[in-house]
């Protein structure tokens, strides 16, 4: 489903791509032999997960839109971007203006901010709501502050006993701080995988939950995924993940180590979001890795496109683009004219943003940028469970490609160690 362009790499790729090394990260990736290899399970997931988990999702999911006007979903980095990458892209960034006959949406616990957390608090208002605590710990400084505040907003309004039918908890499945909880006080809950990391949850419990809460299929979503790990399993170096991984790889030792993610869709903004991190928590380490950004155009054409096209020439971009699009809007004609736009009378915007995209593609390509283009047919369940399986599977053999463990973030506790110190923390 997922096609890739390589065609606006081809004048910066002087050797033909090492397909033994891809092929060798391939092979480490699915036979589960290199490092990290514990936190695979997502390999196979799309075909091999849990159905009678799957069916309770799918329950709660119709319980939370019956009973509660809002979901606050409480996690953070894959606990959550994962989630709202998808329902964004599904359904709108505006999604809580436009919803019917489903529940707000609300991400707490991804930050520290006050003014943040005070402000779903009066969205949510008189409204019923539920919660959706996403940790496999429990422990996490920033979604368990928020968990603490929403739990006690909870327990005021429904009492003790309301409250925990109101509750769900996706953690481990036999420990830590939330487990623990959800077991005593009698929360729903759901697991979060112990062979899959949290930047690679998304079509576990932890993403597809507050998904199905949207009025997302995500049934779809997982046979989008299926097909393209098929693609991916049976086509090896020569599918579109393949080409891909080896690509960036190839670009970055020429000296491209920054990779630009761009798409013409506003509501492209946070699977660009959750790409970042799971590419730059995969790859970043060991002294090496391709740093992941994005821009949102055409509207980053006019601020940060003067860097692309006339900057240093470290940058490779990667550009998504839907082959359709499910809205029709048309230029209007006008008799004055003084804005010049006749010429664009009658013509569908959805044509006019492509036209767009490739006189882009063309320019920053001129101006010393390789451009890979990832096409898919239409923004649908299937498409979006593709990419994802997509980008994920390129990046696990992408990161072994390059050498490092795609699978764990060491350095994601230095920061954490600092912080307790400073906030006095027993032991720190």
């Amino acid at each position: 489903m997922v096609r890739i362009d390589l065609s606006g790499t081809q004048q910066f790729v002087t050797k033909p791509l090492d397909e033994a090394a891809c092929q060798a990260a391939i092979d480490t990736l699915v036979n589960g032999t290199g490092a990290g290899s514990d936190f695979t399970g997502w390999v196979n997931l799309p075909v091999d997960y849990d159905k009678d988990e799957f069916a309770r999702i799918e329950k709660a999911a119709e319980k939370i839109k019956s009973d509660s006007k809002a979901l606050v979903v409480v996690g953070i980095g894959g606990s959550y971007l994962g989630a709202r990458a998808v329902v964004e892209l599904l359904k709108s960034p505006n999604y809580n203006v436009l919803a019917k006959n489903t529940p707000d949406l609300y991400f707490a616990g991804n930050g520290i901010s006050a003014q943040a957390v005070q402000e779903i608090i009066a969205m949510i208002g008189d409204r019923d709501f539920s919660v959706n605590v996403i940790s496999k710990s429990g422990t996490t400084t920033e979604p368990a502050i928020a968990f603490r505040i929403f739990k006690e907003l909870l327990e005021k309004k429904y009492g003790k006993e309301g409250a925990k039918g109101r509750i769900y908890a996706t953690t481990d499945k036999a420990r830590g701080a939330l487990k623990t909880l959800a077991t005593q006080e009698g929360y729903e809950s759901f697991i979060v995988p112990d062979n899959i990391g949290g930047r690679y949850s998304v079509l576990t419990a932890v993403g597809l939950l507050p998904i199905a809460c949207c009025g997302i299929d995500i049934n779809k979503l997982m046979q989008g995924a299926a097909q393209e790990r098929e693609q991916c399993l049976s086509l090896g170096v020569r599918s579109a993940a393949a080409q891909y991984a080896m690509s960036r790889q190839y670009l970055s030792a020429d000296g491209k180590f920054i990779e630009i993610l761009a798409a013409y869709e506003p509501a492209f903004r946070f699977m660009a979001e959750w790409w970042k991190q799971l590419y730059g928590e995969s790859e970043g380490k060991d002294g090496v890795g391709i740093f992941p950004a994005s821009v949102d155009l055409t509207p980053d054409l006019h601020s940060m496109g003067q860097y692309i096209q006339d900057g240093r020439r470290i940058l490779q971009e990667t550009v998504v683009f839907f082959d359709e699009t499910a809205a029709s809007v048309q230029v209007p004609g006008d008799e004055a004219n003084l804005d010049g736009l006749n010429y664009l009378a009658g013509r569908e915007l959805s044509y006019i943003n492509e036209k767009a995209m490739q006189a882009t593609k063309a320019a920053h390509i001129s101006g010393g940028v390789p451009v890979t283009e990832i096409r898919l047919p239409r923004n649908c369940e299937e498409a979006v469970g593709a990419l994802i399986y997509f980008f994920e599977f390129a990046c696990g053999v992408s990161g072994y490609i390059s050498g490092v463990n795609p699978f764990d973030q060491p350095g994601v506790e230095a920061y954490k160690k600092n912080m307790f110190h400073l906030l006095g923390k027993p032991g720190y």
